[in-house]
């Protein structure tokens, strides 16, 4: 096949035609159940969870399906994107299959993805470059995607102890959020931003009231994004494998019933026992009847600079590991830096190539 040539779709796989098709998307709420529902073609017909994720998949691979979007950003740079440039991102996303996307953040210590009300009383300078949260949810609908909401990052509050504060903002912050944007078809779950490597008494507080708050303003489902405080971020301070099970035993007690969803980072740990880890991950969600997802990050974080695009070898590594190890579901962060033929980063470019060719060509 040349390489300018269409790229056929896979029967019964998420890539698109040449023509430009939209693939069979998914629909539903993982967690209870995971009675997902497929559309596209004939009525919507349920299917267990394990022939959504195998049964398409006819060269035994798990595709990723979600990514998050990234332009409040925390250490890497911006792209400077308007609707143009997004719409055709979206556009790219669609063709390998990505059918959820997931906001971040909507904002991020003075910086935002909207003109916020209850933002800008916290910082009257407050830096906005257009309503994004609109623009993602427009894009989201057109391409047949599910938009998860991403809450506010102080950046300040909660790792200072004024864990009180981070929430009260957060709970203003989506009540407004709902009066904006709550009634658009786009909108399926939530994303409460903090991330934590361990179990955290006050971050505790902050899931389980602002989870709670989160469900009665617009009952769907929440995700979290943690890490493992592994060597590649804290060589002097990483925690064991049985260390992590022990500390996240305790989160999921605390936050079965909910979180619905969880998609552990996969950067941190060393490849040779990054499947364990992925492992006990997915056993102790399960445990929890939550939803058990792996953010498969599409940058590298082995080279002395943040962060370029990770190399295909160790994307395709890491996207084994996860399905080895039983997840139901692959996202990334994040497929417009560092896998999109629209980056900055023209690694990215060759990136999308060889996942692309790998995993929609045959």
């Amino acid at each position: 096949m040349s390489r300018s040539a269409p790229l056929p779709r896979r029967e019964g796989g998420f890539c698109l035609a040449g023509d430009g098709r939209l693939p069979i998307a998914l629909e539903g709420t993982p967690s209870r159940g995971f009675g997902w529902r497929k559309r596209g073609g004939t009525a919507p017909t349920a299917l267990p969870l394990h022939t959504v994720l195998f049964s398409y998949y006819q060269t035994g691979h798990i595709m990723i399906t979600g990514t998050f979007l990234d332009e409040i950003t925390h250490d890497i740079p911006y792209q400077n994107w308007g609707a143009r440039e997004w719409e055709k991102d979206f556009e790219a996303m669609r063709s390998v299959g990505i059918d959820t996307v997931i906001l971040i953040r909507a904002g991020y210590r003075d910086r935002a993805t909207f003109d916020s009300r209850v933002l800008s009383r916290l910082h009257p300078y407050l830096l906005v470059q257009e309503d994004l949260v609109q623009l993602y949810l427009d894009l989201a609908q057109k391409n047949g995607m599910q938009f998860y909401f991403g809450t506010y990052d102080s950046g300040q509050y909660w790792h200072s102890g004024e864990h009180q504060k981070e929430l009260d903002i957060n709970r203003e912050f989506c009540d407004e959020v709902i009066d904006r944007y709550g009634a658009h078809p786009a909108f399926k779950g939530w994303y409460i931003s903090h991330e934590i490597n361990a179990f955290d008494e006050g971050v505790m507080g902050i899931y389980e009231s602002l989870a709670r708050h989160l469900k009665g303003l617009k009952d769907l489902p929440i995700l979290i994004s943690p890490y493992i405080r592994g060597p590649k971020q804290f060589p002097d301070e990483s925690i064991t494998l049985k260390g992590h099970e022990k500390e996240w035993r305790q989160v999921f007690d605390r936050i079965k019933g909910l979180v619905d969803v969880v998609a552990f980072q996969d950067g941190h740990v060393d490849y040779d026992v990054l499947q364990d880890y992925l492992e006990v991950n997915a056993t102790l969600a399960r445990e929890a009847n939550i939803a058990t997802w792996s953010n498969v990050e599409s940058f590298d974080r082995d080279m002395p600079i943040k962060f370029p695009p990770i190399g295909w070898p160790k994307m395709r590594f890491k996207i084994d590991a996860a399905m080895k190890a039983g997840v139901d579901k692959l996202i990334t962060f994040e497929f417009s830096h560092f896998m999109s033929p629209n980056s900055i980063y023209p690694a990215a470019h060759h990136l999308f190539n060889r996942y692309r060719e790998h995993y929609c060509s045959k």
